[in-house]
C-alpha cells in the first residue's frame, strides 16, 4: 500500500516523471498548491552565484502571498544567463495558468546539474502532467521527485492543538551532497494551515533554519540553489500568530524540531556516508568562535576519512581547530569521543587505543571538544566520507 504524507488543510501535491533525469520513469518534477493565497517566508543560499530560480523566488517572497511551488530535479538552471531567468519565469507562468493566478504567485525551484539550459518542452509537459495528478495525497510523490543523489525521500509531519483547533505542519526536503552550513545545499518546503503573520513567519523560519539546516555539513560545498520555502494558508482557522501571541513559542518550537529532524535525515543520507558525527565545542571565547572550530573539524577531509576508517586520529582534530579562526591554546584543549577521553590538556589522555577505536566505530557518535577559554559553545552535525562519495561525484 502506498505511503501517504499528510498535508495540511487546503494543500495538494504531485510528483511525476517528465524525462529530465537520465533514468527512465524516475520522478523529476513536483507541484505543491494551496487552494487559497498563503503567507510566505523563505531562506536562500548565501552563495554569491545564485541560480535563476533563487533570483526569481526572492522576488516572489517579497510579493504579497503565493499559491504554489513548482520544481524540477536533474537540472539546476544555474549559470544559464538571461535564458535561465526567462525559463524560471516561464515555469512560474506555466504553473500559474491553470490556477488563474499571476506568475509572481508561484515559487520555482530547480536542483541538479549546473550550467545546462532547462529542457523547456519537457518542463511544459511535466507541469501539465502535474496538474493531472494533483491530489491531497500526492505529498510522497512530490518528495520523491525532489531527490537527486538522495537514497531516501525526507518528510516530516507535526500537529499542534491551538485552543482546540488542529494545526498541521508538513516538511519535505532533499539533500545528500554539496551540504555546508549557512544554508545547507538542499531544498525544503514547509507547509502549514496555521494562520501566521508574514513577518512572524519569516522570523520563525530563519530561527529554525539557523538551528537545523545551518548546523549540518556533508562535504563543505555550498550550492547555488539552496532554498527553504514556507507557505502558511491559515485554513486551520486559528487566531493569527504573531510574536505577541500565546502560541508563538509553541509554533517556533514545533517548526524548529521539524526542520532539525529533516536536517538530520540529510546528514544520515550524506553521499556515501556510513556514520553520523556530532561535533560539540565548548569553552570557546565566544559562540561564534566555537562554531568556527566545530565547522573546521566537521569539514576536514582528513577527519572524515579517518572516521570512515574507524581511526581515532585525534591529532587531525587538534590540527583542524588550530587552523580555524577560533582562539586556541594547545595546552588547554580536551577532546572526548563520546564519554571516552582522548586528549587532556593538549596531549594524549592515555586511554587504550581499543577503547578509542570502539568509540569511533559506532554508526553515530559525538566528539566533545573543550577549549577551556570561555563560555562559547556550538554544535555542528556531519558524516564520514567514503569511497562511495567519490564514485557518486565523478559522474
Amino acid at each position: 500500500m502506498k505511503e501517504i504524507l499528510p498535508l495540511p488543510k487546503g494543500f495538494s501535491a504531485a510528483g511525476v516523471a517528465a524525462g529530465i533525469k537520465k533514468t527512465k520513469n524516475k520522478k523529476d518534477m513536483a507541484l505543491i498548491v494551496s487552494e487559497v493565497t498563503a503567507e510566505t517566508a523563505a531562506v536562500f543560499t548565501t552563495n554569491q552565484v545564485k541560480a535563476a530560480p533563487v533570483k526569481w523566488d526572492i522576488r516572489v517572497v517579497e510579493h504579497d502571498g503565493a499559491r504554489a511551488i513548482v520544481m524540477n530535479s536533474g537540472n539546476a538552471n544555474a549559470c544559464t544567463g538571461v535564458q535561465g531567468m526567462d525559463d524560471a519565469e516561464a515555469m512560474a507562468a506555466l504553473a500559474a495558468g491553470p490556477l488563474g493566478i499571476k506568475p509572481i504567485d508561484v515559487f520555482v525551484c530547480s536542483t541538479g546539474t549546473i550550467g545546462k539550459p532547462l529542457p523547456m518542452e519537457l518542463i511544459a509537459g511535466g507541469i501539465k502532467s502535474l496538474f493531472e495528478h494533483l491530489s491531497p495525497d500526492g505529498g510522497m510523490d512530490a518528495a520523491e521527485a525532489m531527490m537527486t543523489t538522495d537514497l531516501v525521500s525526507k518528510t516530516v509531519t507535526a500537529e499542534m492543538d491551538l485552543d482546540g483547533l488542529p494545526v498541521r505542519i508538513t516538511g519535505l526536503a532533499k539533500g545528500s551532497g554539496m551540504i555546508e552550513p549557512n544554508m545547507a545545499t538542499m531544498l525544503a518546503f514547509v507547509l502549514t494551515d496555521a494562520a501566521v503573520d508574514k513577518h512572524t513567519l519569516q522570523c520563525a523560519l530563519r530561527a529554525a533554519v539557523d538551528m537545523s539546516f545551518n548546523r549540518i555539513t556533508v562535504d563543505g560545498d555550498r550550492s547555488t540553489n539552496d532554498s527553504v520555502i514556507c507557505l502558511a494558508n491559515g485554513l486551520a482557522g486559528n487566531e493569527l500568530i504573531t510574536k505577541d501571541s500565546k502560541h508563538w513559542a509553541l509554533f517556533c518550537q514545533t517548526l524548529e524540531k521539524m526542520l532539525f529532524d529533516l536536517s538530520m535525515m540529510i546528514v544520515k543520507d550524506g553521499e556515501g556516508a556510513t556514520r553520523v558525527i556530532t561535533v560539540s565545542v565548548a569553552g570557546a571565547a565566544s559562540n561564534g568562535e566555537a562554531e568556527e572550530a566545530a565547522r573546521s573539524v566537521a569539514n576536514s577531509m582528513l577527519n572524515k576519512t579517518a572516521w570512515a576508517g574507524r581511526r581515532p586520529n585525534w591529532g587531525r582534530i587538534m590540527d583542524a581547530i588550530g587552523y580555524s579562526y577560533a582562539q586556541v591554546q594547545e595546552n588547554k584543549v580536551d577532546i572526548d569521543y563520546g564519554d571516552v577521553p582522548a586528549v587532556r590538556n593538549g596531549i594524549a589522555a592515555g586511554t587504550p587505543e581499543g577503547r578509542l577505536v570502539d568509540a569511533v566505530s559506532k554508526e553515530a557518535f559525538t566528539i566533545h571538544i573543550d577549549l577551556n577559554l570561555g563560555t562559547g559553545k556550538a554544535v555542528v552535525y556531519t558524516c564520514n566520507c567514503t569511497e562511495e562519495y567519490v564514485r557518486i561525484n565523478v559522474e
